[in-house]
């Protein structure tokens, strides 16, 4: 589930889930950031949702996994981790929370959210358990206020999705890492178009 090499001995974690679908600019920016900032993890794990929670339609996972892999596998300490697909069904989060508690004990761990899905929490299946097993880094997003602990460009998936349905190449280009953009085109993902 977690292949790094040594990843069992670090002490602070921080888990960044999200469909990625695809993932983006502001995703690697804000792992980047995350890494940047030596107070805040050894490490990061990075976790692509199996199923989502409310009925979204995504590409396959496979395809996110590897979108992920792609965007993410430059940067130091971090790791793409399947354990949603592994857990099967819907993903949650305390469920995947409380599964790598249990995994790896001694880790502490951080959740990335963004400041736009702060105001939904309340909502969300035991967020106060989650904040007690890992206290949240909150991002911002352009548009999103409150408190957190960085500023990303306001780029999201779904834009990016509806670029690539357009054929509007240069944007997503100007908006996912470029190895991403080749395999959404070579698979033909959100959109039959050419020329990556």
């Amino acid at each position: 589930m977690l292949r790094r090499r040594g990843f069992h001995r670090v002490t602070t974690v921080a888990v960044f889930g999200g469909s990625f679908n695809p993932p983006h600019i502001a995703h690697v920016l804000a792992a980047s950031f995350i890494l940047s900032m030596e107070a805040m993890v050894d490490e990061l794990c990075i976790i692509p949702c199996f199923r989502h929670p409310f009925a979204k339609s995504l590409a396959p996972f496979d395809d996110r996994f590897a979108m992920c892999e792609l965007a993410f596998s430059w940067l130091p300490r971090v790791t793409v981790s399947a354990v949603e697909r592994d857990l099967g069904g819907e993903s949650r989060t305390i469920r995947t929370i409380r599964h790598l508690q249990g995994l790896y004990p001694t880790w502490t761990m951080r959740l990335v959210i963004g400041s736009d899905v702060v105001a939904d929490t309340p909502r969300w299946d035991s967020f106060e358990e989650i904040r007690r097993i890992a206290s949240p880094i909150v991002l911002s997003r352009k548009g999103f206020g409150g408190d957190s602990d960085g500023l990303f460009p306001h780029v999201s998936s779904t834009q990016v999705r509806d670029a690539m349905r357009r054929g509007d190449l240069e944007i997503v280009r100007s908006w996912v890492p470029h190895r991403v953009v080749r395999y959404m085109v070579e698979r033909s993902l959100y959109g039959d178009v050419g020329g990556a």
